[in-house]
């Protein structure tokens, strides 16, 4: 399989101050995920989905695994992480700078100053995908949507949200959903109105009735859900995650 070129402009399409850099850079000065997360103020879990999240995004691998050493090994970032982080720095740079004249710009004319870019979400699935088609039907419109490796992927939504994100085939978009939202089961069948993704869970943590898991798509995507009690799920065996239509939800960059 050709290997997917690295996104700078998924990844770095967020707020400067995001913590998802913040950790990624941490790491590089640490050569530690756990202390990286102590760092930025974040547990461990919630440091491995910023990395995630950010894998995702660019589409490619960040951080490896470090083997060895006096303390047992640690991790350390890949040449793509490295420009990720040095692309995160150039831009943050030309922002204050821009935030800077504008500001001075405001103060000349008497206007108060109140700059509020980017936006962040508690949706943890944030998947790049590439529209693929667009079904009308009624008020609705299900939007038929190419992972990168070429899973599809359904989300349904009205047909205004439709017309004003100018949703059309080919368009690069992300698809969001809430991890509450998706069932990871080792099984599952099909249903009208219900996407399914297969792939291997890499990490599984939690009690056994509310058990959160982590699965990797084709690609390398990472996808996080739940399973249902008693589900005997573990790192390394495949899975289905299931997610209905009306859980995707679309953004886009403006």
């Amino acid at each position: 399989m050709k290997p997917i070129p690295l996104d700078l402009t998924q990844a770095l399409g967020h707020e400067a101050s995001d913590k998802r850099i913040d950790i990624l850079r941490r790491i590089g000065q640490a050569g530690s995920i756990s202390e990286a997360a102590r760092a930025a103020g974040v547990s461990y879990k919630a440091a491995w989905q910023a990395l995630e999240t950010l894998s995702n995004l660019a589409g490619a691998e960040l951080v490896e695994k470090v083997v060895g050493g006096s303390g047992g090994g640690g991790a350390q970032l890949t040449p793509d992480g490295q420009r990720l982080l040095r692309a995160a720095e150039e831009l943050a740079a030309a922002r204050a700078a821009v935030l800077s004249r504008l500001g001075r710009v405001a103060e000349d004319l008497g206007a108060p100053t109140r700059l509020g870019l980017g936006l962040r979400t508690s949706m943890r699935n944030q998947l790049p995908c590439t529209v693929q088609a667009l079904e009308h039907r009624g008020a609705a419109v299900t939007v038929r949507l190419a992972l990168p490796e070429g899973s599809l992927l359904r989300s349904r939504i009205t047909a205004e949200s439709a017309e004003l994100l100018a949703l059309r085939p080919g368009a690069a978009v992300l698809a969001l959903c809430k991890a509450t939202a998706v069932t990871i089961a080792g099984r599952c069948r099909a249903r009208a109105g219900l996407n399914r993704l297969a792939g291997v869970v890499t990490r599984a943590s939690g009690s056994a009735a509310d058990k959160e898991v982590s699965l990797r798509l084709a690609a390398g995507i990472q996808l996080v859900g739940f399973s249902r009690a008693g589900e005997p799920l573990r790192i390394g065996s495949a899975a289905v995650a299931a997610v209905d239509e009306s859980a995707v939800a679309i953004a886009v960059a403006d």
